[in-house]
């Protein structure tokens, strides 16, 4: 039970709790039932409101005024944030959080509303957006906690999404101590090349450079999608319309070039076959140099291309929304371009080393997570197969990275990784979206309880569910037994997937390294970033755009 009224809370002395002024700005009793937002408060809490300086970076946190089971909970933010919204994704059946019986708490992580990435040209708001915000959070609401309860929270868990994932990496990364479990779903842990070489080139790669227009259009997807599961969907043993494993998927889109004769509505031109293997592939130079992650949409997820695919030839491009932001005043330590457009985004090597600097600060792709083992944080990461936004095998390289430098027995101790099939960006998709990663965090937490299969869902309309189906901890996939129903978990099996290589042969490959972060202040309206000393070291030889592609697969096969 509460140690004092909610309304002491807004009095507190919080100084020194963090390296910026704190102000609660309100504290208020909202009963069970109050809507916020979306959802319902399923039990009282204690609401506080408040900021966190040298910045604008805004915080709630909501504390159940009985019932509170020693937990507490930090969601992430989603896109470039500059919203306060506490959502805990893929926790929908985990306990103390549908019952209220958890304080929990989110940040706006430095601004608000500034879609356009303009909040940007404040420095303060860049590095509270960047790692700073989540990490004052997490102190200030501890301390809170604290002084509410007369207790501290026994156990501290991060769960976020898209940059929400970010975020719980960054958590990991930079702050060990912060967290006992971390969830990460689809983290968009290389988030500079995300939003400029990966959305840009499904755009990019779609447009006509003699006529300026689009080649492929939405309406040649659901084509695209049934000529996929055509020649993949039964891999797993049964046809159900999900792929398992997309990358054990050989589709040739050259397969539905037209036949003379053959009517336009059921096959693509060769330079719609062409975009569709450009957009599977990913980003290029013109030596066929990968300026991402190889294979940057699974196979399987074309009905989520509606993101980037337009429905007519003029366009334009969902794409650009994503980039514009970054090419404009992300991509910058202290300077911006307003103006940008996708033409300014050059697909050659030095192109890519002029892009990506700011990731250093930025990104959150170290994979050597020492400290965050040797605090007994548990991390579970997980990446729909049909995401639309951020590439699975972005956090395929990451946990491959993380044996890599760990050895897989030390990160088998702490972290489990899990590809759901059928599903999109944060949720959503064709196949089974509807499950709980956060409850076997805690149970890993605070039992020792080792993640196992995960069950996923369908859920209809009226609440009804009508497929089950698990998922289990990777590198392992699902396959039919060949008896019962195949909407039914039981009936499937844990199997070795037939292609588990993870290819990392990329120029950004490096940006998956220990050593490459920078720790940035805000001098006036400058950004000053130190650290990082790997940057160099990669860079060095490696941006002429004159090099022939031979060698540059000579220089990096050593």
């Amino acid at each position: 039970m509460p140690a004092m009224n909610c309304a002491q809370v807004a009095g507190l002395d919080l100084t020194g709790v963090t390296d910026g002024t704190v102000t609660i700005t309100s504290a208020t009793v909202l009963p069970a039932g109050t809507v916020v937002g979306q959802s319902t408060l399923p039990s009282a809490v204690c609401d506080v409101k408040g900021s966190i300086g040298p910045g604008a970076s805004l915080f709630e946190l909501r504390l159940p005024t009985q019932g509170w089971t020693q937990r507490y909970l930090q969601t992430g933010c989603g896109g470039l944030c500059g919203n306060l919204l506490i959502n805990a994704p893929m926790a929908n059946t985990c306990v103390p959080v549908t019952n209220g019986q958890i304080a929990i708490a989110a940040t706006d992580m430095g601004h608000e509303g500034g879609n356009d990435g303009s909040w940007a040209l404040d420095p303060k708001a860049k590095i509270d957006f960047a790692y700073r915000a989540e990490h004052a959070t997490a102190q200030v609401a501890k301390a809170i906690i604290n002084k509410f309860y007369a207790r501290a929270p026994k156990y501290a868990y991060f769960d976020g999404c898209s940059d929400g994932g970010r975020e719980a990496l960054m958590e990991a990364q930079r702050y060990p101590d912060d967290f006992d479990g971390i969830v990460a779903g689809a983290p968009a842990n290389d988030l500079i090349v995300q939003n400029t070489f990966h959305h840009a080139w499904a755009a990019v790669a779609n447009i006509d450079p003699t006529t300026g227009k689009y080649i492929l259009t939405a309406d040649k997807l659901p084509l695209i999608h049934a000529a996929v599961l055509k020649a993949c969907d039964a891999n797993d043993g049964v046809a159900d319309g999900i792929i398992d494993d997309p990358m054990a998927c050989h589709f040739d889109p050259a397969s539905l070039i037209c036949a003379q004769g053959q009517p336009d509505a059921t096959c693509l031109t060769a330079a719609q076959a062409a975009v569709v293997r450009k957009i599977h592939d990913g980003a290029t130079d013109q030596y066929g140099r990968h300026l991402e992650q190889p294979i940057s949409r699974e196979w399987g997820s074309e009905l989520q291309w509606t993101l980037f695919v337009p429905t007519t030839d003029a366009g334009p491009s969902g794409a650009i929304n994503f980039v514009l932001p970054f090419l404009a005043y992300l991509d910058y330590y202290n300077t911006s371009n307003p103006n940008a457009t996708l033409s300014d985004l050059k697909f050659t090597v030095d192109g890519f080393f002029k892009t990506v600097p700011t990731s250093n600060y930025l990104s959150a792709t170290d994979p050597h997570l020492s400290k965050f083992d040797a605090h007994g944080g548990k991390l579970i990461l997980w990446h729909g197969l049909e995401d639309q936004h951020i590439s699975p095998q972005s956090t395929l390289q990451y946990y491959s990275k993380m044996k890599e430098y760990m050895g897989e027995e030390r990160v088998k101790s702490f972290a489990r990784f899990y590809l759901f099939p059928g599903v999109a960006h944060c949720g959503g998709g064709d196949g089974p979206n509807v499950f709980d990663v956060l409850t076997p965090a805690m149970a890993w937490v605070e039992t020792g309880a080792k993640p196992g299969e995960i069950v996923a869902s369908i859920v209809d309309g009226t609440g009804q569910t009508t497929r089950t189906r698990p998922v289990f901890p990777y590198p392992m996939t699902a396959q039919y037994t060949g008896t019962g129903s195949t909407d039914d978990a039981a009936n499937f099996v844990a199997l070795p997937r037939v292609n588990a290589h993870v290819d990392s042969h990329w120029v950004g490959e490096w940006l998956y390294s220990p050593g490459y972060e920078a720790t940035c202040t805000a001098q006036g309206s400058q950004l000053n970033c130190t650290g990082g000393n790997n940057w160099s070291a990669a860079r060095v030889g490696r941006h002429d755009d004159d090099w022939e592609s031979a060698r540059w697969e000579r220089a990096n096969s050593r």
